[in-house]
């Protein structure tokens, strides 16, 4: 079959990778047309478009790129007639990814949604679109299946893909030593907006913190001349490219911006700071409308706070130097990884990649009888 396949960044780059290896092991005539990026080009798809043309973020950064968003419309549209693909499988990314939905389910492709914008967060009325246009959504949070119930729209629950991902690095286990002594992780994000805001924040703590190495996990999608024009007077900063996982498990603790590198960072056992800093307008727009009393997946998850999240203002030098000395206390450390354990436990249901890609073929097979 053919699957034309759209994820807009790090994170959906990912895991669509690892949906593509999946693919090609159910549907041995698999042919996979993608947006993403290196690691779903190096799975075994053509890649159409990289995400790193795509990563807007925040209401003032996207009005301001409208433009080329728009063209990014107009190529998809065409390129997705073109391949002429079996199904359309959507990766979150919902700005983009829902009106492709929109478009293509009136042009009559069958839609197939892997891992769901997070609408329960915020824009919930989407669920509509979501029941008139998509065929099959797959979902990777244990709460969503009830929020869609709530909308009279059946969902699949296949756990979370990260399992699968942390469990086969830690067996490989870390390269090379990153540096010496005890490691403070930076991960500042994959959007040049984010680094911006969050990233001179956090490198305010190597003064606080001379005992401690401080390193920064560089996303693909950013260029390095840019993030080393900001490490100037930092000369003791290390930056790794590549290695996050690595670095991740060398790390003592970690700053890390919102996202899944907050998931990720919890389930390799590290204690972290949720770091949180967008355009004052961008915040203001997002505060009147999110609805979850948190920002990281890790609290979501748990309904609880585990790790601090510092948002906007409280992300400042003092709050978060008060809080990196919380987290390097060791009964603090040691109640973070207890809860860790238990959000584990919460999402392994096996490997979640498999078990969409299965889904997909079968749910196409039956479509075509």
């Amino acid at each position: 079959m053919r699957y034309y396949i759209i994820a807009g960044e790090a994170s959906g780059d990912l895991h669509g990778s690892n949906l593509i290896k999946k693919l090609h092991l159910v549907d041995g005539n698999a042919t996979i047309r993608c947006w993403g990026g290196n690691l779903m080009e190096s799975a075994g798809a053509v890649l159409a478009k990289h995400y790193r043309d795509l990563a807007f973020m925040g209401f003032v950064e996207v009005l301001s790129h409208l433009g080329t968003i728009m063209k990014n419309f107009s190529f998809c549209k065409k390129d997705i007639h073109q391949f002429h693909p079996d199904a359309i499988i959507l990766i979150d990314y919902p700005g983009f990814n829902l009106r492709i939905a929109k478009w293509a389910h009136a042009n009559g492709y069958k839609v197939i949604y892997y891992i769901s914008p997070q609408i329960w967060a915020w824009k919930e009325n989407r669920a509509k679109l979501i029941r008139q246009c998509v065929d099959k959504m797959l979902v990777i949070l244990p709460f969503e299946k009830a929020f869609y119930e709530k909308w009279n729209y059946e969902v699949e629950y296949v756990g979370h893909p990260l399992i699968e991902v942390i469990k086969n690095a830690k067996e490989k286990g870390t390269g090379n030593s990153i540096t010496e002594g005890k490691i403070i992780a930076l991960l500042p994000g994959s959007r040049k907006q984010e680094i911006l805001h969050k990233l001179p924040i956090m490198l305010k703590m190597i003064r606080h913190f001379p005992d401690y190495k401080f390193v920064i996990a560089q996303a693909p999608s950013i260029d390095e001349e840019k993030l080393q024009s900001m490490l100037k007077g930092y000369n003791q900063v290390l930056l790794v490219r590549d290695r996050t996982y690595d670095l991740l498990q060398q790390s003592t603790a970690a700053l890390v911006t919102s996202g899944t590198a907050t998931l990720e960072t919890a389930l390799f056992g590290v204690p972290q700071i949720v770091c949180y800093k967008g355009s004052a307008l961008s915040y203001l727009l997002a505060k009147q409308l999110v609805k979850v009393k948190y920002i990281s997946l890790v609290n979501l998850i748990m309904n609880k706070e585990i790790v601090k999240e510092l948002i906007q203002n409280d992300l400042n030098e003092n709050n978060l130097k008060r809080e990196l000395e919380k987290v390097l206390e060791e009964d603090n450390r040691q109640k973070m990884k207890s809860d860790y354990h238990l959000l584990w436990e919460r999402l392994d249901e096996g490997d979640a990649s498999l078990q969409a890609a299965r889904s997909i073929f079968s749910f196409l097979n039956e479509s075509n009888t």
